[in-house]
């Protein structure tokens, strides 16, 4: 299959990259006036702005509650954008969607961002966060069953990373890891990967942009050989969370994900991968409009059920 045609429609309204150097407060600007107004978003029964009280600091959160029931599973969700980019407003439609196909109340995390905050601040707020939701419980509504994280391209590696440390404390409440398109390997060796070169060019991310968008992370004390870094280099995958990994077709990044999920499976963790034709990186963020991209989120809330309390 080829890329959808109504993502190639808009990919050929980009311009060409022109290698000047990234400037992180003009792109988030850029994203910040591209959000969408309050009264156009998807309405759920609840959404608020809370702040979590974390070992690693206050850390802004926006809590999704679908709909009004008892109590409800935890999805605490990390969003993308190579670490220095993306907000709770830039990803507020993804996690609005999360809560009302999951049925879950929704936890999107407002880590902080490189390269103003050096690694592993970002990482620390997104584990501290799953923990305050679990000490929380009472107050959030929790029926005590699925604790999930979920996130998308850098918050997929956000939810890898976690779900490591998780187990490697002995924080054993973690119920599901779900990686939308996630960037696990921050060593970005072209012959590693053949996604990396089949899928260099001409889809939205490139693989030649792949070093300098990652370069705040990595220039403020992020080392790819770091498992916490590159979760792909963990050697020990066994005893993590069962895990839902979606790829796309047209992603350089497409590989390291579905070799995550392999390498779960070898190490006895139930996981699926699931790649989506005719999809480029970011298309849940970016293409979920289109019904046959929006079911990403049916598929996860599929696999929360499934696997509900496991």
């Amino acid at each position: 299959m080829t890329i959808h045609p109504e993502i190639a429609k808009i990919l050929g309204t980009l311009p060409a990259p022109d290698g000047s150097p990234l400037n992180p407060a003009a792109m988030r600007a850029g994203e910040a006036s591209q959000v969408l107004p309050l009264e156009d978003r998807l309405p759920l029964f609840l959404v608020e702005d809370a702040t979590a009280v974390t070992a690693s600091g206050e850390v802004p959160v926006r809590i999704y509650t679908p709909a009004e029931a008892d109590a409800y599973g935890l999805l605490v969700y990390f969003h993308g954008g190579a670490f220095f980019l993306g907000s709770l407003d830039t990803h507020d439609h993804v996690a609005r969607s999360l809560a009302r196909e999951t049925g879950h109340k929704v936890i999107s995390v407002g880590y902080r961002l490189a390269p103003e905050a050096a690694f592993p601040a970002g990482l620390d707020d997104c584990y501290g966060v799953v923990r305050w939701a679990a000490e929380q419980g009472a107050s959030l509504g929790w029926d005590g069953k699925n604790l999930a994280i979920a996130g998308d391209s850098s918050g997929g590696n956000f939810v890898a990373a976690v779900a490591a440390q998780a187990h490697d404390d002995g924080f054993d409440l973690i119920t599901h890891q779900v990686l939308f398109y996630p960037s696990l390997d921050l060593d970005f060796d072209v012959d590693r990967y053949a996604s990396l070169r089949e899928n260099a060019e001409g889809y939205g991310l490139e693989t030649a942009g792949l070093l300098p968008f990652n370069s705040f992370y990595l220039g403020n004390g992020a080392d790819p050989s770091d498992p916490l870094v590159s979760p792909i280099k963990r050697e020990d995958l066994a005893g993590l969370p069962p895990a839902l990994v979606i790829t796309a077709e047209y992603d350089p990044l497409r590989d390291e994900g579905e070799l995550y999920g392999q390498r779960l499976t070898e190490a006895g963790v139930d996981a699926t991968v699931s790649r989506y034709a005719g999809a480029n990186h970011g298309f849940v963020a970016n293409f979920s409009w289109l019904p046959e991209f929006y079911r990403a989120f049916g598929e996860t809330a599929a696999f929360l059920d499934g696997n509900a309390g496991q």
